[in-house]
C-alpha cells in the first residue's frame, strides 16, 4: 500500500476480481492491454468515483497503473469536461507519459464522450 490514508472507495480494473479490501469498491473486468469487457459498467463506476471524489478519498487501479488506469483517468477527464480529443494528452502530461498504452485504448477514450 502507498503511504497515506486509505481510500473510502476504489475502482479496480482487472481481469479477475481483486481480493478482499477494507473499503467499498467496484470491479470492472478489464484484461491487460485490452478494453473493458462492459463499457457501460466502466462508465457507471467512473461516474461514481468522479461524484464521490468531491468529498471522499477514492482510487482507481489496475495491475501496473499505466494502460488501464491511464485510460480510465482520461475517461474521467472527459466526464469532467475535457474534450475527448485532448484527454489522453492531458493524462500523459500530468500522470504518466506512457499512460493509455494501446491505440485501441486511445480510440476508446476518443469515443467516450457524453
Amino acid at each position: 500500500m502507498p503511504a497515506g490514508p486509505l481510500p473510502s472507495f476504489g475502482v479496480y480494473l482487472l481481469g479477475r476480481p481483486p481480493g478482499a479490501l477494507g473499503w467499498e469498491s467496484r470491479w470492472v473486468r478489464w484484461p491487460d492491454f485490452r478494453l473493458p469487457a462492459d463499457p457501460a459498467a466502466l462508465r457507471a463506476a467512473l461516474t461514481e468515483v468522479w461524484e464521490r471524489s468531491a468529498g471522499e478519498r477514492v482510487e482507481i487501479a489496475c495491475g501496473g497503473g499505466t494502460g488501464r488506469t491511464g485510460t480510465a483517468l482520461a475517461c474521467l477527464a472527459v466526464l469532467d469536461g475535457v474534450p475527448a480529443a485532448e484527454a489522453v494528452a492531458l493524462v500523459r502530461r500530468v500522470y504518466r507519459p506512457r499512460a493509455v498504452e494501446t491505440r485501441r485504448q486511445a480510440r476508446f477514450v476518443a469515443g467516450f464522450g457524453p
